[in-house]
């Protein structure tokens, strides 16, 4: 794989987790405080109108740009694996961001998953 397929594959990928962050404070705001269960259906569609929810769209629409570059450049078996990492920059970002807690179960997985990539980038 060329180093700019491999550098748009890392781009797309943090865009996407950067979408995850941004609907993240776009729903609940920086303290991570969820939507009540018994929210009616409206408050929830105004909670999506949010900045932090529209930009996370904009930034998914940036990395699908992306994503597609990439496809035309590599094959989807040895492109796709790389997605994975979006799960790892999400997990730091809630970390770093939220104060959310990783449990030596969830840092076990992050940490197969990296393996995984890191086996099928080698390939």
């Amino acid at each position: 794989m060329k180093t700019t397929t491999f550098g748009l594959i890392l781009f797309s990928v943090t865009l996407s987790a950067l979408a995850q962050v941004s609907f993240k404070l776009g729903v609940s705001g920086r303290t991570g405080q969820t939507v009540p269960d018994g929210q009616s259906l409206l408050a929830s569609f105004l909670a999506m109108a949010t900045p932090g929810v529209i930009g996370g769209l904009v930034l998914y629409g940036f990395g699908t740009l992306l994503w597609l570059q990439v496809l035309a450049r590599t094959s989807l078996s040895q492109a796709y694996p790389f997605v994975g990492l979006g799960f790892v920059l999400t997990s730091l970002f809630g970390v770093f961001l939220f104060g959310e807690t990783v449990t030596p179960l969830r840092g076990s997985g992050i940490l197969l998953v990296t393996m995984g990539i890191y086996a099928i980038a080698r390939s």
